[in-house]
C-alpha cells in the first residue's frame, strides 16, 4: 500500500475518533428534515410504499424518517438529496 496514502487513512480515522469523542468539530454536516422527506414524496405524488421501494427500503423505515424518530444514513441520505435536487433524471434512472 502506498505510504502516503495510508498515512491520510490513519490521520482520517483519527479525526473521526476526535469528532465521535466531541473534541474536534467536524468539517461539515448533513441533516435531513423530516419534514422535508414527507414534503418531496407529497411533491412526486408517491406514497410511502411506492416511496419507499424506490429507495429500496422499508416502508417502516420511511415512517420512521417522516415522523423524526430517525434521520437517514449515508447512501439513502445522499439518494434523498440527489432526488430532491434533480427529481427527473434521478427517478428516471432508479425506475425499473
Amino acid at each position: 500500500m502506498n505510504k502516503k496514502l495510508f498515512s491520510e487513512l490513519v490521520e482520517s480515522m483519527t479525526q473521526m475518533n476526535e469528532i465521535a469523542r466531541g473534541e474536534r468539530a467536524p468539517s461539515r454536516e448533513f441533516h435531513v428534515e423530516p419534514l422535508a422527506i414527507k414534503a418531496l414524496r407529497s411533491k412526486l405524488g408517491l406514497s410511502q410504499p411506492k416511496f419507499a421501494a424506490l429507495l429500496h427500503v422499508d416502508v417502516g423505515t420511511l415512517r420512521n424518517w417522516e415522523q423524526g424518530r430517525r434521520e437517514p444514513t449515508g447512501p439513502a441520505k445522499a439518494l434523498l438529496t440527489a432526488i430532491r435536487r434533480d427529481p427527473t433524471h434521478v427517478l428516471k434512472a432508479l425506475a425499473l
